[in-house]
């Protein structure tokens, strides 16, 4: 078996027209690092020509891969079954519309073989109208209530962009239950009850103007406060709350 050092994991949902672009960018940053690499994308039965555009890269590279879900899972799940599939000493895993940039990914490689465990992307954002006021501000108080509810020290837990010694994120995924957004906190914090060292780093968070969000400020912090508020009653014995 072929040594691979470094595992990109991209989950792909209707990714539409930014997809070719993002994906040069990703590659051009794991070209750069001196190690060996692969891209493990996993599609989520998309509905746009998303999957058609994974199977022709996969066709013509020989550092890329491809899971294709029967049925649509999730945003944590597909990054889950990417995880496990990949080979890299390091995984990460990263939004393919780049609002957070692929330059970034040496940053969280070295990161991560300085000796922590689990490099998280903490945003900070760029000026803006009153979307972006309204994100950072349904940022922050999510944020607030994940420490506050869950006891963990990380300030992001739902950042699409994190980096993992994959030998200590394994056993962690097999009690992660949540399949979609949700997941990226649960990982976090069930990472930082086993131990885990884990650090943050900042990240530009750059709103793209040709992609539809799909975030919806108020349904989406009720949902998540619920879930929040569910998943405390799993904390450790021991750990202060």
């Amino acid at each position: 078996m072929t040594r691979v050092d470094l595992s990109i994991i991209l989950a792909c949902y209707n990714e539409g027209p930014t997809f070719d672009a993002s994906v040069r960018r990703i590659i051009a940053s794991c070209a750069k690092l001196k190690k060996s690499w692969e891209i493990l994308f996993v599609e989520d039965k998309s509905t746009d020509d998303t999957r058609a555009k994974v199977e022709k890269l996969v066709a013509v590279m020989d550092s890329a891969r491809a899971i294709y879900h029967q049925k649509n899972q999730g945003r944590g799940k597909s990054v889950a079954d990417g995880i496990k599939a990949s080979k890299g000493k390091i995984c990460g895993y990263l939004d393919v519309d780049l609002e957070v940039s692929a330059n970034y990914i040496p940053i969280f490689v070295e990161e991560i073989e300085k000796g922590v465990d689990m490099a998280v992307g903490k945003r900070f954002y760029e000026r803006g109208g009153l979307k972006s006021v309204l994100r950072l501000i349904g940022s922050r108080v999510y944020a607030r209530m994940v420490q506050v509810l869950l006891s963990i020290p990380i300030e992001d837990t739902e950042a699409g962009y994190k980096f993992l010694r994959r030998s200590k994120i394994l056993p962690i995924l097999s009690a992660t239950r949540d399949k979609k957004w949700f997941w990226d906190t649960e990982i976090c914090a069930r990472a930082s009850w086993a131990g885990l060292k884990i650090s943050q780093i900042p990240v530009l968070f750059t709103r793209r103007a040709d992609k539809k969000s799909t975030v919806r400020l108020i349904p989406d912090t009720w949902e998540y406060l619920i879930k929040i508020i569910k998943f405390r009653f799993q904390i450790p014995k021991g750990i202060k709350a």
